[in-house]
């Protein structure tokens, strides 16, 4: 297993560094300093054939003036914050309404615009990055010092596990996720309508014309929200369901798992044979199947088009503060925020 860094670029003044971690079997992950991004998972296809599997950027300046958070940390909070507001013991706090007006991703500059420091981490049998940063108190709103512990941790068993910590000295909101753009067709060869998305999910949130959770649970049976069987992404891409046409055709919605404790998650694409199984801790699962990519920018040589990429954020639920039905996202100082998602790649050789 080895470790290995380059220069990438220089983000007002500081160095913005790429470090690739590579396992026994030729699987490798790379990731920036500048957000904690992925920018490259390097895996094989039913032949053997080792192909990029998510959406990235080959310069930084692409990433800085055009990425839709392509393989980013998302913080303090995850998805949107109605109308950039929320209150905690009386108080009310603003946050940046950098999707007016409401509060998206963390901020105008949440933890994906952010440079983290890093030291490398060397096991037995894997090989990672441990990233930090201090949220100061006050940043894009939210109260309290944040320490954030990041481990991105690659095993010879073509597994990247991503496991979340944080302490704040002030009560505060938290929910983080990673951002990646799955395409397991590899290198951007098809979009992802053909891939397979299997859970076990029951209901989802009904979300509004804002796209922000209602705070309606609606039961997924008998429709292209249920995923229990396998289900073809473009099934809703091309659904007339009112919430798949909401959110520009397609998906945008938090999958609730059936049962508390660890989930798994199956992604696969029959032409390339290569499966994802994705393992979580957390209680849902936003899916977004990349409805609003179109933009004056291309990946890896594809102008970028809707549905390039599917998205499969593991967190809370979105807007968790406003519905105290929702599972909490408040952070106590006495307690310590932990979440672990797993992402293991494997490659199905049966008839080559």
């Amino acid at each position: 297993m080895k470790w290995v860094e380059r220069e990438f670029g220089h983000y007002h003044g500081e160095p913005v560094i790429e470090y690739t971690l590579t396992n026994n079997l030729g699987m490798s992950v790379s990731c920036l300093n500048y957000g904690c991004t992925i920018t490259k998972i390097i895996v094989p296809d039913r032949h053997g054939k080792l192909e990029n599997v998510v959406l990235g950027f080959d310069t930084l300046e692409e990433y800085v003036d055009f990425s839709p958070y392509f393989g980013s940390v998302i913080g303090r909070v995850a998805g949107r914050i109605k109308y950039a507001a929320f209150e905690l013991d009386g108080v009310e706090y603003k946050l940046e309404a950098n999707e007016f007006p409401n509060h998206l991703h963390g901020g105008r500059k949440g933890f994906d615009k952010r440079i983290w420091k890093t030291e490398p981490v060397e096991q037995v049998d894997a090989v990672g990055i441990r990233f930090t940063y201090l949220s100061p108190d006050g940043e894009e709103g939210y109260p309290g010092n944040l320490e954030i512990n990041i481990l991105y941790l690659l095993s010879n068993t073509n597994e990247l596990s991503i496991t979340y910590e944080a302490k704040t000295d002030r009560k505060t909101l938290i929910n983080l996720t990673n951002h990646s753009y799955f395409n397991l067709s590899g290198n951007v060869k098809r979009d992802c309508t053909e891939h397979i998305l299997q859970l076990d999910s029951e209901r989802f949130l009904e979300l509004g014309y804002d796209l922000i959770p209602t705070g309606k649970i609606i039961e997924s049976k008998n429709t292209p929200f249920d995923f229990n069987q396998g289900r073809l992404l473009k099934s809703g891409i091309k659904s007339s369901h009112p919430q798949n046409i909401l959110v520009g055709n397609g998906y945008d919605h938090p999958l609730l798992f059936a049962k508390k404790g660890e989930n798994t998650i199956t992604l696969s694409e029959k032409e390339s044979g290569r499966s994802l199984i994705i393992t979580t801790d957390q209680p849902c699962v936003v899916l977004y199947t990349s409805n609003q990519l179109s933009g004056p920018f291309s990946i890896a040589g594809v102008p970028a088009r809707n549905y390039l990429g599917v998205c499969l954020e593991t967190q809370g639920l979105p807007d968790a503060i406003h519905h105290p039905n929702f599972p909490s996202i408040i952070l106590n100082p006495e307690d310590v925020y932990q979440s672990t998602t797993r992402y293991r790649f494997f490659s199905n050789t049966i008839g080559v």
